[in-house]
């Protein structure tokens, strides 16, 4: 029942010691291939490759865990993780978000996917950058596949399609500058096997739409039943992952000027403010 906090292991040594000092966990887990320094005194769980070191894991079995395997029951209401972003001032600043929030986004946006267990998913960004909470969770919620995309694919847009093409991925999770580079990876090489995408969902920056054109006229935006649906999200960590939703057809993509980020998803509100931060 308890909260986790990812922490990239390639972030610098001054921030992992800035956000294990504020968070205080109870342990870390690791293993053997990273190599970071950490805070004297701080519990250690090590893993490796052949499964766990620690002499006194007992496996607990198939079943789900109950409140009877838990020291304290667990309620919607208690720390499902804290993700540290860049704050306003620089320094990081930990965002807890609850149980609640997490199954509320999913459960608000399954009506405008449908995703099942025939889906496969990408988890393409960092751990500790809040996009993967919807990139990881996602396909353990609805039973589908997840693809973890090492460090070097997720590097080479050409050998991120080949993934896509091999491991016939159909739920694909991208900033804008990310998607930019597999695109034109993509129109580099127009006689490829075709992708199995169903979604391509967009998330973390401001979507240039003019720049989506060229995808658009190569593989259509999903409304007649040719290629994927093209999505813009907007969020932020303090909301969980995403508060609106826009899909994106060719016509949007033919007239647009900037970014569209949609409405708000059921169960949330938008409220747009002027630079005096009045309605």
């Amino acid at each position: 029942g308890a909260g986790y906090v990812p922490i990239d292991p390639s972030y610098p040594a001054d921030r992992i010691e800035y956000v294990l000092d504020d968070a205080r966990p109870v342990a870390v887990i690791t293993d053997r291939s990273v190599d970071v320094v950490l805070p004297a005194g701080l519990p250690v769980v090590g893993m490796d490759e052949f499964g766990m070191d620690v002499p006194d894991v007992v496996d607990a079995g198939e079943g789900p865990v109950s409140d009877a395997d838990r020291l304290s029951p667990l309620t919607a209401d208690h720390i499902a993780y804290v993700i540290y972003t860049s704050g306003s001032t620089g320094r990081p600043k930990g965002v807890a978000v609850t149980h609640a929030n997490v199954v509320r986004l999913f459960a608000n946006t399954d009506p405008m996917f449908g995703f099942g267990p025939e889906d496969v998913w990408t988890l393409f960004h960092s751990y500790a950058f809040d996009f993967s909470v919807w990139e990881l969770w996602g396909p353990l919620l609805y039973g589908g596949t997840l693809v973890v995309v090492d460090y070097y694919t997720s590097r080479s847009p050409e050998q991120f399609l080949e993934l896509l093409r091999a491991q016939r991925v159909t739920v694909l999770n991208q900033t804008p500058s990310a998607f930019y580079q597999l695109a034109a990876a993509d129109a580099a090489y127009p006689g490829a096997a075709p992708l199995s995408l169903r979604y391509v969902v967009f998330g973390g920056e401001a979507l240039e739409l003019r720049r989506l054109a060229e995808w658009v006229s190569r593989h259509g935006d999903g409304s007649q039943g040719a290629g994927p649906r093209l999505v813009n999200m907007y969020g932020i960590t303090e909301t969980t992952v995403h508060v609106s939703h826009r899909v994106l057809d060719a016509d949007t993509v033919a007239a647009a000027t900037g970014s569209v980020v949609g409405r708000a998803i059921p169960g949330l509100r938008v409220y747009v403010l002027d630079d005096r931060l009045h309605p």
